[in-house]
């Protein structure tokens, strides 16, 4: 059986990958800090599957800010005997603050959840996929990588690096079986992005937000249509051009009039 590796599977988009991955015969290695959210996880997914449906679901309870967290994950699923074919570096971390506000623990968490253990994974998967002749990588890059926008510019250049070492890792991969594609998500309706009801569902009714399930729909077709990257929604295709040529001074004017409804972390 070919398996899916999923990080960041205990909730929200990564239990979506989940479930399409499993729909279509994929075995899975879901991977989370949050134990009882994984268990959740598979439960949904056995729940969909039904009777017809028997695949090997393996939970990897694992902290993905941790030095070696790669390495821990690689290490169960060799143990395991499990040929990963699907690598969705899914797991993210949001938060809305200037830098010197932001604490050194957050700073160094987005760091490691966003830049290393994805990058290391890659790293220690890639080269059996070569060997095979087939594999997936899906990375989660971001709208922001293309933005320094007020309170969330370590985000942007997080996501910014997983947008680039992608690129790299695709070039590197050309005619080896082996495809790296980045999605490049705006706004997402889920809870990682902290938004009161309200406000969420204007984002919503403006096609601003668009809902997970088409997000992770998006991605996984192109992921399996080898292409090289893909950002849902019209609007974020439309602002892009935009963005990128807003002026410091403006920007500047946007974080002060904003610094006081960022949150605090």
């Amino acid at each position: 059986m070919k398996f899916a590796l999923i990080t960041g599977a205990a909730s929200g988009m990564g239990r979506i990958y989940s479930q399409r991955l499993a729909g279509m015969g994929y075995g899975l290695v879901l991977v989370d800090i949050n134990a009882s959210g994984l268990a959740e996880t598979e439960s949904m997914v056995r729940s969909q599957l039904g009777e017809a449906g028997d695949i090997r679901i393996i939970p990897v309870v694992q902290d993905l800010s941790a030095a070696d967290a790669a390495d821990r994950i690689y290490e169960t699923t060799q143990n395991a005997g499990c040929e990963v074919e699907v690598l969705v570096n899914n797991a993210g971390v949001m938060y809305c603050q200037g830098i010197a506000e932001t604490s050194e623990r957050m700073l160094r968490l987005i760091m490691m959840v966003h830049m290393n253990t994805p990058l290391m994974l890659c790293r220690k998967y890639v080269g059996a996929m070569k060997e095979r002749g087939c594999g997936y990588i899906l990375n989660i890059s971001s709208l922001a990588a293309w933005m320094i926008w007020p309170g969330i510019g370590m985000y942007g250049n997080t996501k910014r690096f997983v947008r680039h070492y992608s690129r790299e890792l695709r070039i590197e991969c050309q005619k080896t079986g082996v495809s790296v594609t980045n999605a490049y998500f705006g706004a997402v309706d889920t809870p990682l992005i902290p938004l009161k009801d309200s406000l969420r569902k204007l984002a919503r009714s403006l096609a601003v937000m668009i809902r997970p399930e088409k997000a992770v729909d998006k991605a996984l077709k192109a992921t399996f249509r080898r292409r090289r990257g893909v950002m849902p929604g019209l609007l974020n295709k439309i602002f892009l051009p935009f963005i990128v040529i807003l002026p410091d001074c403006l920007l500047g004017w946007i974080y002060r009039k904003a610094k006081p409804y960022l949150m605090k972390v």
